[in-house]
């Protein structure tokens, strides 16, 4: 049974002023909340349409009264936000990193998260501007891979004025990225959907990239999808990359293969 203080809280979540004052943030779904349990995430209610530990039981009704989602997946729950991780711009130089200069989509933002957690990106770095990491649309559309990417807001001019490493950003007077040497460490910058990267971010970005168009139509597509070209960029960046490991898992078929 839900109470009103209950309702009133998990609704209020959908704000930022409110998710800072509390503290807390919403995870649904038992992909989500599950993979934030497994990492350590530390729970502050669950709420369960079936039986489940440490959970307090609701009917379909309730859940749908508290869920963000059009059609709820059985389970909510309320996470404490953990401490941000320290900023270290002298980790760079060993790492691939992303960093996300003005992302304002809060789908974009979730999906990249789960791009960078796809491809093995060692921490992503987001400028003010970009959209909060626990708005409840960011955290359903990483599919649990906010458990696995370290997050960190920051100055971004100040991080990249200091990076003993390359810069790498994607712009439309950039060379072809598919003939480009790549280094397996470095920053990759993603801008801002409609303006791309800023005017402060873009005179540090020290190798400037393109993905070409190679459409043949008189009229295409004016640009990629911010999420989408961060896709295309990091597989570009991992292609030929050879650890000698297996890739730690197989990409799980989301539909039809066509």
């Amino acid at each position: 049974m839900l109470s009103k203080n209950q309702i009133k809280l998990v609704r209020s979540l959908e704000m930022k002023k409110n998710r800072k004052r509390e503290n807390l943030f919403v995870a649904e779904g038992p992909k989500v909340v599950g993979d934030l349990l497994q990492a350590g995430f530390q729970p502050h209610s669950i709420f369960s349409t079936t039986p489940r530990e440490k959970a307090t039981l609701v009917t379909d009704e309730e859940l749908h009264r508290i869920s963000f989602l059009q059609h709820p997946q059985g389970l909510l729950a309320l996470f404490e936000i953990p401490s941000s991780p320290v900023c270290q711009p002298t980790a760079l130089a060993s790492h691939l990193s992303l960093a996300l200069d003005g992302i304002q989509d809060p789908g974009n933002l979730g999906t990249i998260i789960r791009i960078a957690d796809w491809f093995g990106i060692d921490a992503i770095y987001c400028s003010a501007d970009t959209a909060d990491v626990y708005n409840p649309k960011v955290v359903q559309a990483t599919m649990g891979s906010l458990a696995h990417v370290p997050i960190i807001y920051t100055d971004l001019v100040e991080l990249l004025s200091k990076a003993d490493c390359p810069i790498y950003g994607t712009l439309l007077d950039g060379e072809d990225i598919y003939q480009q040497p790549l280094s397996p460490h470095g920053v990759i910058v993603m801008g801002n959907e409609g303006n791309g990267i800023s005017q402060e971010v873009r005179p540090l970005v020290t190798h400037r990239l393109l993905i070409p168009n190679f459409s043949h139509a008189s009229e295409t597509a004016e640009s990629l999808n911010v999420a989408i070209a961060t896709a295309i960029t990091c597989s570009e960046f991992r292609r030929n990359l050879r650890t000698g490991e297996e890739p730690r898992r197989y990409a799980e078929q989301e539909g039809p293969s066509h």
